[in-house]
């Protein structure tokens, strides 16, 4: 049976797993405790943005097109010189112990598995050395939060490097934590209980910053790291110059900083509101996104995050031209529901829906996604 054939395949099996978002999320809370489960599902205020990044999906149809000759359906993208198999992308996501062991090995392994590639983040459980170790030939790109303290996020650069990731997505919403009630409510901090520092004890840089090695010294030298609101353009020109890998911010929503991007000599742009995390209330990432393809017309890639919770959201991104897809909160309930095996299930569903909803679309090559018919109601 071909991989075309993974729901008469599934339909056949007697295992039972979770099928869709609202059933991982249901399975990683029956096995996670209050305030892990809480930081995951939650975001920022009154979850406005949160409900809308989902719901807005529904007001964008497709309007396939059919009797094309969908047979030998082609998935490849080209992003900075390489080919990519397909446009589906492993988010960054950070401090993955808090929903299972594992953490980012396990995701990075089944990410590797899939041929999706893994962006890490600067708050991972695991340092960049033990995921670039454990999945060995795998794409991985890295995602920086940047810091007043230059020098240490600069270290941090040379280090993915080093380790081979092939690119650094710098995310700029997040100079501060969003206001994040659900948390307050738990009493629950991840960054405060040491979960966000396996980069940074394995940082030289970082280590020599403190006033001590003591366990206080280092959460309170993480957080004063990543609170910079003065963050501005010129930090990241600064970043090009020490660094030969492609650099793309993940963040915007504003044309005008998607033009601002290119005038700065940004290579690429991620769409994405931080799954509304940060401020509540702003625009969804869907809805921003045709603007600022429109904005950047082609001259560097835009790729997108938030919100995206099966192949048929992926499809639509594509189609309003995003040249991939970011994936965030499913794979996580699927790390807490199952550990790697958890994640391998969402991201082999993930791919193999995409790849459904691409070919039912009428397109046989994803680069004419573009090319679809997109009604907005």
């Amino acid at each position: 049976m071909s991989n075309l054939d993974l729901l008469l395949k599934n339909i056949s099996s007697n295992e039972k797993y979770p099928i869709n978002f609202a059933e991982l999320e249901q399975a990683a809370k029956e096995k996670l405790e209050v305030g892990p489960f809480g930081y995951i599902r939650s975001s920022a205020g009154g979850e406005e943005t949160l409900r809308k990044n989902t719901e807005s999906f529904a007001k964008y149809s497709i309007v396939p097109r059919f009797l094309n000759d969908v047979s030998s359906l082609n998935t490849e993208i080209t992003l900075f010189g390489q080919i990519y198999p397909h446009p589906l992308f492993v988010a960054p996501v950070g401090m993955n112990k808090i929903a299972h062991e594992d953490g980012e090995i396990a995701v990075a392994k089944a990410a590797a598995k899939y041929n999706f590639p893994y962006i890490q983040s600067t708050v991972s459980s695991y340092s960049i050395e033990e995921v670039a170790a454990a999945t060995e030939g795998s794409t991985k790109w890295f995602q920086l939060y940047w810091s007043k303290n230059k020098e240490i996020s600069y270290n941090i650069v040379k280090r993915a490097e080093k380790a081979g990731y092939k690119a650094i997505v710098v995310t700029v919403d997040t100079v501060m934590l969003g206001w994040r009630e659900e948390d307050l409510r738990n009493q629950f901090s991840p960054l405060k209980k040491g979960i966000a520092k396996g980069n940074f004890i394995t940082d030289p840089v970082f280590m020599a910053s403190l006033p001590d090695q003591t366990e206080d010294s280092i959460i309170n030298g993480i957080v004063d790291y990543l609170y910079h609101p003065s963050l501005n353009w010129d930090a990241i020109a600064e970043l090009k110059e020490q660094t030969s890998l492609p650099i793309l911010i993940k963040g915007i929503l504003h044309p005008e900083d998607a033009k601002l991007a290119i005038e700065k000599g940004i290579d690429g742009i991620i769409v994405s509101n931080h799954g509304g995390r940060q401020l509540d209330g702003v625009v969804a990432s869907i809805d921003a996104l045709p603007e600022i393809v429109e904005a950047v017309d082609g001259r560097i890639p835009v790729l997108f995050d938030s919100g995206i919770r099966r192949g048929a959201d992926a499809l639509k991104a594509l189609a309003l031209g995003a040249t991939a897809v970011c994936i965030g909160r499913p794979f996580v309930w699927g790390l807490a529901a199952g550990g790697q095996a958890g994640v391998e299930r969402v991201l082999e569903s993930f791919l193999e829906e995409t790849k459904v909803s691409i070919s039912l679309s009428g397109v046989r090559h994803v680069t004419d996604l573009h090319k679809l018919k997109v009604v907005k109601s």
